[in-house]
């Protein structure tokens, strides 16, 4: 009886021919291949094109590896420094002839290569002094007949250093697939719906799992691709939407129906300035969702300064007005304070109480905190973690808000829903911008509202890059500002606060612009993450009360620092900074009526991708499009701060090049359980059992969560 696909894929790797247990083992230990079919879905990283041959007279203008058919006319072993040998030899196609070198196995090549023999070269061309070489190019033996074999796609496998000291090179792990693959003839099954299959012309999955592995061509390669770029996209966002529709079904929500009389005091008598419209879009959406009587889980993303606390707010009014509380969790202390000093300020003309609870709030101030949460006599609270311990209970919190969700774990969100006995409408809030593709994967469980519209008025900040060749001029610059009034932040990379070199360049930067600075005709204070909480928050009040001119400052000030007077951002070695985090930074800034500056200092010699990234600083203020460029450098694990639902299950597709095949997957998804929400009839149900066996935790359909 011949095996099915699911035995043969669970074969543990040693059984395959060439393998055995130590290369076995290396294969989990290196590339986590432990059996067939990991293996098979080990996918090349790029490809050769070797459809091509080329002339020696086209080198110059190749594009990178290149295959050249010709002879051998020349071969020496030359003595080089400390005695050691390279073989070098002249290559030609009969017209012109170009230089090889090899620097290692000279004994072996030696022996092995012969002159005047037909050989296919193969190797990347490289210039040194002027003339053209290639170092270390492959020879094959070359004749008429075997010319079709050598006019292919090559899969390329990425390998690591121990696999290659076995003689698992990116060659030997093809080698293995080739042989995998036929053990997998006819047991491959399809797993889409087939009227998705013939709407985009999909070719059968077995066919695009080959081709991927050895396609013919371009053409096939790229239809190879298609197929399983979509395929996986689309069980990553069955399971997102599923879980979806299961809460929204299940999840009861308190119902927050009433437009009461706090609420249209606060618009009308109380808000500082007029929403704008996408401000007002957004509360409509939360108004809706929290009325519907299933559990609100909505994601609110918006820009550095579009007004997202007003909207929690207003969604903080509408749950009191219906007799229930609200809490607001930060991830950092001086983000829950800075957003406690501007709520309380909100609050104070409609007479309603908010509190602080932190991990440095006084025991008996705490005391009579959780005494009123628990009565009910406490209507709104802000906090950070703090919130979460079993000791503080609400009487009835009805919302929830979290600000900056990628910093608190699952399981720590999760224990706000213990707070009620009816789960609280949930309202999480991020000042990163995301992209949509990113945000579709990450948070596609989530009702997703997006404030893409600044308030009127603000100017955009302008951003300029400087070497240190220009410092003196910035100083001056600095100087300019301070006698109009205005104050200056100055940031030092601190990547992990117990890094020593870090924590010296920021206290010499400290001096060197204490001495530029000199007292008392200005006053200069630091913050960073070695200080006592006292002592940071007495220097960060100086500053915020005008007390002192410039702060110098690690990334602690990335958040919950709020100074409508300070005017300029000087970043030091922004080079060291993501694209995401220099834009946080630029945001603390331009918070005013002035015009607002961000200054990027880097030393001389920067990467391809800081080039881009402080390029992108100077040309645009718009956080989603520096999202985008940001999600194109550093993939979507960095972006996220933490690898979350379906990122490590992607293995050909990509975020950031594949967001319109994400969203047609995405529609289809929803389209499809719109009208077989169980995945119940027979077109459906090879998706239902290929995604309960290979992506649901659990294997009850109805219990995917």
């Amino acid at each position: 009886m011949s095996k099915t696909y699911d035995e043969i894929a669970k074969t543990p790797i040693e059984y395959l021919k060439g393998v055995g247990p130590d290369k076995g083992r290396l294969l989990r230990e290196e590339i986590s291949v432990a059996n067939f079919g990991d293996l098979l879905h080990y996918f090349p990283f790029r490809y050769v094109d070797r459809t091509r041959f080329y002339s020696i007279s086209e080198v110059p203008n190749a594009p990178g590896e290149i295959q050249i058919i010709g002879k051998l006319i020349a071969l020496q072993a030359v003595a080089g420094k400390n005695r050691r040998r390279r073989l070098v030899g002249r290559f030609s196609d009969g017209k012109q002839s170009v230089e090889l070198v090899w620097f290692s196995s000279v004994a072996a090549l030696e022996k092995l290569l012969q002159l005047n023999t037909p050989y296919l070269l193969f190797g990347k061309p490289q210039q040194y002094q002027g003339t053209w070489s290639f170092v270390h190019p492959e020879l094959e033996a070359y004749t008429p007949e075997r010319h079709g074999e050598f006019g292919s796609f090559y899969p390329v496998y990425s390998t690591t250093e121990k696999l290659s000291a076995k003689g698992l090179n990116g060659r030997a792990i093809g080698k293995l697939v080739k042989a995998l693959l036929p053990q997998f003839n006819d047991k491959i099954s399809e797993n889409l719906p087939s009227s998705i299959i013939e709407k985009y012309k999909l070719i059968p999955r077995q066919n695009a799992l080959f081709s991927l592995h050895f396609p013919a061509g371009k053409d096939e390669m790229s239809r190879a691709k298609l197929r399983l770029v979509y395929e996986e996209l689309f069980f990553v966002q069955l399971g997102l939407v599923r879980q979806k529709l299961v809460n929204k079904s299940k999840i009861r929500g308190n119902i927050i129906a009433e437009v009461g009389p706090v609420f249209n005091r606060f618009f009308h008598e109380v808000l500082p300035f007029p929403l704008t419209n996408a401000q007002k879009r957004v509360v409509r959406e939360i108004r809706r969702d929290m009325g519907t009587g299933a559990q609100m889980n909505r994601l609110l993303q918006g820009d550095v300064g579009s007004g997202k606390t007003i909207v929690a707010l207003l969604s903080m009014l509408l749950v009191y007005d219906n007799g229930f509380q609200a809490c607001l969790m930060a991830p950092t202390e001086i983000l829950a304070k800075q957003h406690f000093a501007g709520l309380s300020e909100l609050l104070t003309p409609l007479n309603l109480e908010i509190a602080l609870l932190t991990g440095s709030t006084p025991a008996a101030e705490r005391r009579k905190t959780l005494a009123k949460l628990s009565e009910g006599s406490l209507p709104f609270i802000v906090g950070t973690h703090a919130l979460l311990e079993d000791r503080v209970q609400f009487k009835a919190l009805g919302l929830a808000v979290i600000d900056e969700q990628h910093r608190f774990g699952v399981a720590q969100r999760s224990r706000l829903w213990t707070k009620n006995p009816i789960p609280p409408h949930i309202l999480v809030m991020t000042a990163t911008p995301i992209p949509r593709t990113l945000a579709m994967t990450l948070y596609g469980d989530l009702d997703l509202s997006v404030i893409d519209e600044l308030p009127p008025g603000r100017k955009p900040i302008t951003t300029k890059h400087y070497t240190e060749s220009k410092r003196l001029a910035v100083y001056g610059f600095m100087k300019d500002q301070i006698a109009l009034g205005r104050q200056v932040y100055v940031v030092f990379p601190l990547i992990k606060e117990s890094e020593k070199q870090d924590y010296q360049d920021l206290m010499s930067g400290f001096e060197s612009i204490c001495r530029s600075f000199p007292e008392p005709q200005y006053s200069v204070s630091v913050v960073h993450g070695q200080l006592p909480n006292d002592e940071k928050d007495r220097e960060m009040q100086a500053f915020v009360e005008g007390k002192t001119h410039i702060m110098v400052a690690t990334t602690v000030i990335e958040v919950g620092v709020n100074v409508p007077n300070a005017s300029v951002m000087v970043i030091e070695s922004a080079e060291r900074f993501g694209l995401s985090q220099l834009h946080q930074l630029r945001g603390r800034v331009g918070r005013g009526a002035d015009q607002s500056y961000c200054i990027l200092m880097t030393g001389f010699k920067l990467s391809k991708d800081a080039k881009l990234r402080l390029k992108t600083m100077e040309e645009t203020n718009d956080g989603f499009r520096i999202s985008e460029v940001d999600l194109s450098l550093r993939g979507p694990g960095d972006m996220a701060g933490t690898r979350q639902s379906g990122e490590d299950q992607l293995k050909v597709a990509s975020l950031s090049r594949d967001g319109k095949i994400l969203e047609a997957a995405r529609t289809d998804v929803i389209q499809l359980l719109e009208k077989d929400p169980q995945l119940e009839s027979a077109e459906n149900t090879p998706t239902r059992l290929h995604y309960v066996a290979n992506y649901a935790k659990s294997q009850s359909w109805s219990r995917i969560s």
